[in-house]
């Protein structure tokens, strides 16, 4: 199944049928919600989609900021999107997908066959020429039935695992990889055996993703190499700050023609398990240990 989707693909798509089921899944970080944006203006027969309440679950910090949602909440929600069994799903935001991505990993591992990310979101569909509408219409609800584990995870023991035997990719902005600034969660760094590679780096200067042959050359040069056989699980491991991101780079990773294993708890749950030890600066390096946790502010 095709990953990506223009957005003069999407527009034929739309015309000659079936239509696929749209969601727009704008989302910042500390909010506000993107309903009001959707509101304002969107793709005709989108539906809005809550990152934080729809496409995540709440529990402990050591949980993560985002951990997945159940299963069954993940499935009402999308029934409340009008998702059918057998539908082709189109995800969109206005922030290069950066969250269109959660919506599309999450689908895509509770077993939604051909889920794609509208490549360059809103601003993409806009250069077209193509319309928007305003306002929110009813959605009749639908009957999809997901089921869980199609695309491989990681947890903490797994991920830590494979920084020191694998290759494990850090999403985040390189000062939050080195441990220079850490707004949110409790202690800066990065998981020790970790490589940078911040998502900025998947998509070129109209926020679109870079060619699979370029990201291929990318993520190589950064020590991902393929399974020696299909059957070997996955080529490499990514994580983020809580993520949300790290979906981006799977998505990155998948177009290359990688499998990659996400590891949904991230940054933010590492940071509050204090026995695990934390590397800071611009290499890999070897972990320092546990050390005090800060007084950072969750989202």
């Amino acid at each position: 199944m095709r990953t990506l989707i223009s957005a003069a693909g999407l527009a034929e798509l739309l015309v000659a049928g079936p239509a696929p089921r749209i969601l727009d899944v704008r989302w910042k970080l500390g909010g506000p919600p993107g309903r009001a944006e959707f509101r304002r203006g969107h793709l005709p027969g989108a539906v809005y989609v809550d990152l934080d309440t729809e496409l995540a679950g709440h529990g402990e910090p050591a949980d993560g900021r985002h951990p997945l949602p159940a299963l069954a909440d993940l499935q009402a929600a999308a029934r409340g999107w009008g998702l059918d069994d057998g539908d082709t799903v189109v995800v969109y935001d206005d922030l290069g997908n950066m969250s269109a991505a959660r919506a599309w990993w999450l689908l895509r591992n509770a077993g939604v066959r051909d889920v794609r990310l509208l490549d360059g979101g809103l601003a993409a569909w806009r250069a077209e020429g193509l319309p928007v509408v305003a306002g929110e219409e009813p959605v009749p609800a639908g009957s999809v039935t997901l089921a869980p584990g199609s695309l491989p995870t990681l947890d903490a023991d797994a991920a830590a695992a494979l920084a020191e035997d694998g290759v494990l990719l850090d999403a985040r902005a390189a000062e939050r990889y080195r441990g220079d600034t850490e707004p949110i969660d409790p202690r800066a760094g990065h998981i020790p055996g970790a490589i940078n590679a911040p998502t900025g780096g998947n998509l070129d200067a109209n926020g679109r993703f870079l060619s699979a042959a370029a990201l291929r050359a990318r993520f190589e040069a950064l020590g991902v190499r393929a399974r020696s056989a299909p059957g070997d699980g996955f080529d490499v491991g990514v994580y983020c700050g809580s993520g949300v991101t790290a979906a981006h780079e799977a998505v990155a990773l998948t177009v290359a023609g990688f499998t990659p294993a996400l590891y949904p708890g991230s940054w933010s749950q590492w940071a509050n398990l204090p026995d695990r030890p934390v590397a800071t600066g611009a290499e890999p390096g070897a972990g320092t240990g546990a050390s005090r946790p800060s007084h950072a502010r969750r989202h």
